[in-house]
């Protein structure tokens, strides 16, 4: 098997060329990106930076109250980040994202790193850390899209639930249509990136794994457990949010209609 190649700083220096590129065609085709690319560029290398000299300390500590602590740090933030990418908010959803959030990474995550992987120590954070920060990522996602497609159904059928709402019908039948296709909309991303994984792209973790020396068999059983996860996560997030948010929408008595993000 292929050893691991180390990169070295200037390594890194020449990577920067990559986004010259990018910013040269910014410039080019007059795009106006060039600005944000190059932030976004920044805002990467600090964030990953940042993040490769505290998972190294967390490696070395290696406790379970540190690595708990840290996977409730990032929890926290992939909530905050699925609001703030929301185009709508009501009131309460913050802790509706956080507990949503908290139950598909609970269940999606646990299940994985403590059934199917059996990952030991529990709190193995080489395991952990990464396989939970794939689950936030790509909860929080689905989350948004959820939450988006739901409080536009709101606003736009805002008079049929109302007129379901005053011939008896309850919230849930009221809302049945709307949280269907959030949660549809929700599941989008993580169906499509199934489909072509394979055949029109190497997912993330099989070419991490493959790149670090791992059997491109064993790569393949992992980043399909991953994906798997990852769709049980997005399927429990998506479920969870629309019936929270339908919830502090709708009441028995009326609608409370979100306002637009300005």
């Amino acid at each position: 098997m292929a050893h691991y190649i180390e990169l070295t700083p200037f390594d890194l220096f020449l990577a920067v060329g990559l986004i010259i590129i990018a910013a040269a065609i910014s410039v080019a085709l007059k795009l106006g990106i060039t600005r944000s690319l190059f932030m976004a560029s920044a805002r990467c290398m600090l964030q990953l930076g940042a993040m490769g000299l505290i998972l190294k300390k967390i490696f070395q500590i290696n406790t379970p109250l540190l690595v708990l602590g840290w996977l409730m740090i990032m929890l926290v933030f992939a909530g905050r980040e699925a609001v703030r990418r929301s185009k709508t908010k009501y009131k309460g959803i913050n802790l509706d994202a956080l507990a949503t959030m908290t139950v598909s990474s609970l269940v999606a995550g646990g299940l994985v790193t403590q059934m199917v992987i059996k990952v030991s120590p529990w709190y193995d954070p080489q395991y952990l850390i990464p396989i939970f920060g794939m689950v936030f990522g790509n909860s929080l996602n689905g989350i948004c899209l959820c939450l988006d497609r739901l409080t536009e159904y709101v606003r736009s059928r805002g008079r049929e639930i109302e007129l379901m709402l005053a011939f008896g019908a309850t919230r849930s039948e009221a809302m049945r249509r709307g949280a269907r296709q959030a949660v549809r909309t929700g599941m989008i991303p993580i169906i499509n990136n199934m489909t072509v994984a394979g055949i029109v792209s190497l997912p993330g973790m099989m070419t991490g794994q493959i790149v670090a020396g791992a059997s491109p068999m064993q790569a393949v059983a992992y980043q399909i457990v991953i994906m798997f996860m990852i769709a049980a996560a997005n399927a429990l997030g998506s479920m969870s949010i629309a019936t929270l948010a339908g919830r502090r929408l709708v009441s028995n008595y009326g609608l409370q209609l979100p306002e637009h993000k300005k």
